[in-house]
């Protein structure tokens, strides 16, 4: 039988905690121990994006980090972006406004990815909005609606809704 270690940390603003194996993926921590299946996992390789999520503050691939090692971190899933009402995020908003999504297996770890960009670069230009979504990858659309919904999103954040 295999030791299983505590790992305790905040998911999407409340304290979680779970016994897992030290091989246990972040993204199967996520989806199978705590629940929260919105972090999709495609390739399990990382180069997909999909199960990207926010760990303090700073977009990673959920799939290539043991859940031991965010022991003590604050991680943000999709999940977790609307707020306490359930009011999506201007990120969210911009991606359903603009149809930045088709089958939306992508769309979480795009809307994480995109979280972070525009905290780190409020009014991207077209080829920093390309660079910062360059690590996450759609086989539905060809990332014009995405791109605009980018810029919907740093609209909406200068406008001051959240």
């Amino acid at each position: 039988m295999e030791e299983g270690f505590e790992v305790a940390l905040t998911v999407n603003g409340t304290h979680r905690t779970a016994r897992v194996p030290a091989r246990r993926l972040l993204s199967d921590l996520l989806r199978h121990d705590l629940g929260l299946t919105g972090t999709h996992v495609g390739c399990e390789h990382g180069v997909c994006g999909c199960c990207t999520v926010l760990l303090d503050g700073e977009p990673v691939r959920s799939c290539l980090m043991f859940a031991v090692t965010a022991a003590g971190h604050e991680i943000t899933t999709v999940e977790g972006l609307a707020d306490e009402q359930g009011t999506p995020s201007p990120v969210q908003r911009a991606f359903r406004e603009s149809h930045g999504l088709q089958c939306g297996f992508c769309t979480p770890g795009f809307l994480c990815t995109v979280t972070a960009l525009l905290r780190e670069t409020p009014r991207p230009t077209d080829d920093q909005v390309l660079e910062g979504i360059s690590g996450n990858l759609c086989r539905c659309t060809g990332y014009q609606n995405i791109v605009k919904a980018v810029h919907r999103a740093a609209d909406l954040l200068a406008e001051g809704e959240s």
